[in-house]
């Protein structure tokens, strides 16, 4: 996801943390083969889509605090997009966890070395962002549900941008719905997840002439790509953790930032297996980190493409 539509939009989309490295153009590793990523259809942000969006919000079954919140970000959106829908090859459990706790993932990118973005918890539900880039802020994770074949989650966030590529603060705030139902399972019978984002988007001081010209083409393009860097990184580590445990296993123990237990939730799910006992990490290789890394470019590299 590019830094200059980041600083652009403010916190934007980060409500759903991004993988903020640039993909290599080279060939994908090999992990990567035979995964699902982001259909065919390119997203929304017609005014059907904004009040159909709007419609579908559980704001009945949101708490009075939360629910004003939510009405409030409605009220003041900017722009609306219904982003395209992605498609995940991982179990449902492992998916919720994600969503529940993102600051896993983002530990995750951390030790692999190809991402700079912070997220940390603040409170039950609530994280403090830093992307190392001059982008800060707040979010908020006001409403989850659970369905029969899915699940769904609404995140609020706000958050400023204060760098070199603008020359004042700018700020905004976006409420994000994301919502999660079963896929068909791959011929292998891995189960598969799809996945689709509502994000309503308030960039302070900006009105929709100026977004809609200016913004709106960078946000289809970088908000549907990083989706589906997202669905790509977490199908490749999926069938990583499902292949190599004990290497993955490996990983999770440097995931300074998340707590003991939470590391060993996050590769039981993603393995499809219990932790046991005998399991070593003495069989850790740099291949299996080489492969989960080996699409993005490292932090350092990401430095100096986006100081071009």
């Amino acid at each position: 996801m590019s830094l200059r539509f980041q600083a652009l939009v403010c916190l934007g989309l980060a409500c759903l943390p991004g993988l903020h490295g640039a993909a290599r153009a080279a060939g994908e590793p090999r992990m990567t083969r035979g995964v699902a990523a982001v259909s065919s259809e390119s997203g929304s942000s017609s005014r059907e889509t904004r009040q159909r969006a709007a419609a579908s919000l559980p704001l009945e079954r949101m708490g009075v605090d939360e629910r004003r919140i939510a009405e409030q970000a409605v009220a003041n959106t900017t722009l609306c997009r219904r982003l395209p829908t992605a498609t995940m090859t991982c179990d449902a459990a492992l998916l919720d966890f994600i969503l529940s706790k993102p600051q896993t993932l983002v530990d995750v990118w951390r030790v692999l070395g190809i991402s700079r973005l912070e997220l940390d918890p603040s409170g039950p539900g609530r994280w403090r962002l830093s992307d190392g880039y001059g982008t800060v802020g707040a979010v908020r994770l006001l409403h989850r549900e659970r369905t029969a074949t899915g699940g769904l989650f609404v995140f609020h966030g706000r958050g400023a941008y204060d760098g070199p590529l603008s020359p004042k603060q700018l700020s905004g705030s976006c409420l994000v719905v994301v919502r999660y139902d079963s896929a068909p399972a791959t011929t292998a019978g891995r189960p598969r997840q799809h996945v689709t984002i509502d994000a309503f988007l308030d960039v302070d001081g900006m009105g929709l002439e100026i977004v809609t010209r200016t913004l709106q083409p960078l946000i289809v393009r970088s908000a549907a790509a990083n989706l589906h860097e997202i669905s790509l990184f977490v199908t490749q580590f999926a069938a990583a953790a499902e292949r190599h445990p004990a290497a993955v296993a490996g990983i999770a123990d440097r995931m300074a930032r998340t707590s003991p237990e939470d590391r060993a939730t996050l590769v039981a799910l993603a393995s499809g297996r219990r932790s046991s006992p005998g399991m070593t990490h003495a069989s850790i290789t740099d291949d299996v980190q080489m492969d989960l890394a080996a699409r993005w470019m490292t932090v350092d590299q990401l430095d100096i493409h986006e100081r071009r």
